[in-house]
């Protein structure tokens, strides 16, 4: 026994030397990153094996590397590696999209003004959380803007020496919030979003995110038509940051065209040919997606953003209308899951529903209206009275959530025959699978290639069910995962959603047809001992 614990002891010691001793990379030259960093990732040895389950010695080892200003590197990678092994992933315990191991990614835009950097990095941050991987956005010009509140042209003139220092200083400040971010705050991928439009800026990013030990994935937007380029600038009359309170928008306009021209003279675009940029891994995005050049794919994560980047739909000129089926019979009884017919009033719907499709969506500019149901009777009825030319497709994807074994109960049946099952899924909603039936998790994955149809789509009416309408909305209106299950979609409405430059606009609209009401909060008490009125709280009313 006193053998085992000298091993256990020594296998500490070992440990803590080889923690104070990681190899460390000084890179003075880089303009981002004036300290010491980690150069590369080390294989767990079985020393660390021995002690990673040791939590006092793990404290007591994070404190001796904090204690001492010289081991802030060790200090930054034991507690990345230390978290990354505690952490639990929020998207399905059982399938989560990065494995443990995999190194943090940094994606960075690269391009010129007006080529849609910021839609990206904001769409592609979105859709990534909305997966389960856990992804922030650091604009270079958000920093910018809290530095200085100058914004004319001239500030990004190269030949402007106070400005150019300014510009890479806020740089700097985004990349040490970005190794925070995932060093730290357990994030998995960082966003990075600025131009990043010459061979030195993005070899300093290069350098500092190999001294991290930090993967790079970079993103360029080319457009070489006028067109595209001249709506993306009247945009920025809009909904730029920098043009946002100046009232003489042509004079915004003018200036930001300027602006374009002193970017357009150090302009390097990423070069295949080139020997530095072959060795990187990008993307290369021709006129809002007209052609696409990948170089190097490597991975699991850098394969997924290049699937999503290839099929969205840059273009702002699309709505997607987002409906429940009409109200059902089991509606009425308070039952779940299940494939029945509409109730009286959920005809009435149905009819109304094409009455209102047919007097707003008969545009003869527009291609034909596209409807998609799911598999279930419902939603078919719900769609069977638009008259409006349109292609009609039903979906398997888009079914309800299977409950399993609880399909066709009412909640009250639930918490009485199952009461564990029923406060396990109101513990955690998202993450909770009915025994033989699906998580909200696994209603993502399922809906995953919707999204992406969806994308490519510019005018879809689309009639599904409550927790399918809930991860389609999560998706298009940024909503995290715990929210998710929580959103409110109420039966006989129609959610119109119009995408815009940086985000989604929402609108509600009641076709005034009496129904139930099925949504049901999250209860105080959650505990598996409650009682059946805690239970039964939020319960909604049925017939």
């Amino acid at each position: 026994m006193a053998e085992k614990k000298r091993d256990a002891e020594s296998g500490k010691d070992d440990f803590h030397f080889a923690a104070l001793s990681l190899s460390e990379k000084h890179h003075d030259t880089c303009p981002f990153c004036k300290e010491s960093l980690c150069c590369s990732c080390r294989e767990i040895d079985e020393e660390f094996k021995k002690v990673i389950e040791d939590k006092s010695y793990q404290h007591e080892l994070l404190a001796s590397l904090e204690e001492n200003p010289a081991h802030s590197a060790q200090h930054k990678i034991l507690q990345r590696s230390l978290s990354t092994r505690s952490k639990a992933k929020t998207f399905c315990h059982n399938s989560a999209y990065v494995p443990e191991g995999i190194r943090p990614t940094v994606i960075v835009l690269v391009g010129l003004p007006a080529r849609g950097k910021t839609y990206i990095s904001k769409k592609l941050t979105r859709y990534l959380n909305w997966i389960g991987i856990t992804t922030k956005v650091f604009n270079v010009g958000d920093y910018r803007r809290r530095k200085t509140s100058e914004t004319s042209h001239g500030f990004f003139d190269p030949s402007n020496a106070q400005a150019s220092r300014l510009r890479e200083e806020c740089a700097r400040l985004a990349l040490e919030d970005v190794s925070h971010y995932l060093t730290v705050e357990g994030g998995e991928i960082a966003v990075f979003d600025a131009t990043n439009s010459t061979r030195r800026r993005r070899e300093a990013i290069l350098e500092h995110c190999a001294a991290a030990n930090f993967s790079v994935f970079f993103v360029e937007s080319i457009c070489d038509s006028q067109a595209i380029i001249e709506a993306n600038i009247l945009d920025v009359k809009v909904n730029n940051p920098d043009y946002r309170n100046l009232n003489d928008k042509e004079a915004a306009l003018q200036d930001f065209l300027q602006r374009i021209q002193h970017y357009k003279t150090e302009y390097e675009p990423l070069d295949e040919q080139n020997a530095q940029d072959s060795q990187l891994s990008f993307i290369k995005i021709f006129n809002q997606g007209e052609r696409f050049l990948i170089n190097r794919l490597q991975g699991n994560i850098q394969s997924r953003i290049v699937y999503y980047l290839m099929n969205i739909k840059v273009g702002y000129n699309r709505c997607i209308y987002l409906i429940r089926h009409g109200e059902s019979m089991l509606n009425l009884l308070g039952r779940i899951g299940g494939d029945s017919d509409l109730s009286e009033r959920g005809r009435t719907f149905a009819r109304r529903l094409g009455e209102w499709i047919d007097e707003r969506c008969c545009d003869k500019d527009r291609p034909p209206l596209r409807v998609w149901t799911s598999h279930m009777r419902r939603t078919i009825q719900t769609a069977a009275f638009i008259k409006t030319p349109h292609v009609l497709s039903h979906w398997k994807a888009l079914n309800e959530l299977d409950a399993g074994v609880c399909e066709g109960m009412t909640y009250e049946e639930i918490a009485e025959k199952l009461p564990t099952e029923f406060a396990n899924r109101d513990k955690d909603k998202f993450n909770y699978r009915y025994p033989q039936g699906e998580s909200y998790g696994d209603l993502v994955a399922r809906l995953e290639p919707v999204i992406m149809e969806l994308e490519r789509q510019s005018h879809v009416l689309v009639v599904c069910h409550q927790a399918v309408a809930r991860c389609l909305l999560a998706y298009y209106m940024d909503v995290k995962h715990a929210d998710l299950p929580y959103v409110r979609v109420p039966l006989h409405t129609v959610i119109r959603l119009t995408p815009v430059a940086y985000g989604c606009i929402s609108e509600q609209i009641s076709l005034d047809v009496a129904c139930v009401d099925t949504h049901r909060d999250k209860p105080v008490n959650t505990d598996v001992a409650r009682s059946s009125d805690d239970a039964l709280s939020t319960l909604p009313e049925h017939y």
